[in-house]
């Protein structure tokens, strides 16, 4: 590819993209907007974007539309299929993005289709980056999303100061590694709440204040940022979504689906990522799919007959 890196990023030249304005998507746009950055965004529903547009967004009626006027195009959208209809479809981002432009993926998504765009990106002398996050909402509104990219480690570099308003970057090597490094992130993750969940209904079934039993857990090596997130709600009841359980359970079978993928020498056992899956897939089972992470805690009440 003899594209050279695309201009020194400024708010004042380069012009930024932005697909997929949910919970997620709405707040990091917004605060590129706040940052100075000329926004553009698709939304399948236009109504959805009036909140950006007040602030100055304009709304462009394709992806590829919204890429033939872009420097850079963020997505954060619902899974493979989408990033796959959006990125490399006929009237998607990378029909319309002009040399030199770049294609964020910020979806957590599949690792071979993250190679897939890298390759399609190079023959039309653009660039991907596949830069999945993690923070949930809370991490979104404030700027303090981890963010795990892959692809080319310039095009990253370029990339930071864009970056650098929405959290803090790690470069974790070529095209898929990001994706591959968000689903280690969500079995640790997963596996912090089902800790807790399982910590909290036996301490209660035992008597303990919970709210003690947290603040103990904290001064601990129990600690996680998970319980930072996570434990005043789960203890609370409080289960509006950070982040839906649907996506986590859609994140894990991206994640095991890998195992039937990739070469036999990247191939992992993953027994407890499966196990939390399961779990997880209980929340949808009992139609609380739409309810935050923190949620899981009935999985593990309902397993031991209790009812709240």
């Amino acid at each position: 590819m003899e594209t050279p890196y695309p201009s020194p990023i400024s708010p004042s030249k380069t012009r930024v993209g932005w697909i997929g304005i949910g919970l997620m998507g709405s707040p990091m746009a917004s605060r590129l907007l706040s940052a100075g950055y000329p926004l553009t965004v698709y939304a399948r529903n236009p109504s959805k974007a009036l909140r950006l547009q007040s602030q100055g967004a304009l709304l462009a009626n394709s992806p590829r539309e919204l890429a033939q006027s872009c420097d850079v195009v963020f997505t954060i959208i619902g899974g493979p299929p989408d990033v796959r209809a959006v990125v490399l479809g006929p009237d998607g981002i990378l029909s319309g993005l002009n040399p030199g432009g770049v294609t964020v993926d910020m979806t957590t998504s599949q690792s071979s289709l993250a190679q897939e765009i890298f390759k399609a990106a190079c023959s039309k002398d653009c660039w991907s980056v596949d830069a999945p996050v993690s923070g949930a909402d809370v991490g979104a509104r404030e700027g303090k999303l981890a963010i795990l990219a892959g692809g080319n480690c310039g095009v990253v570099e370029w990339l930071s100061p864009l970056f650098k308003i929405m959290g803090k970057h790690t470069y974790m090597g070529e095209a898929g590694c990001g994706q591959i490094c968000k689903t280690g992130n969500q079995i640790v993750g997963s596996a912090n709440l089902i800790g807790m969940s399982e910590a909290f209904t036996f301490a209660e079934r035992a008597g303990l204040d919970l709210k003690k039993l947290l603040a103990a857990m904290k001064g601990g090596a129990a600690e996680s940022k998970i319980m930072q997130l996570f434990g005043e709600k789960m203890i609370e009841r409080d289960f509006m979504p950070g982040g839906f359980a649907e996506y986590l359970v859609k994140d894990f079978g991206i994640g095991l689906n890998v195992v039937e993928e990739e070469e036999a020498e990247r191939v992992a056992a993953l027994p407890g990522a499966a196990l939390c899956k399961q779990l997880f897939s209980g929340m949808i089972g009992n139609g609380d799919g739409k309810l935050g992470l923190q949620g899981v805690i009935t999985v593990t009440e309902r397993i031991n007959g209790i009812n709240k």
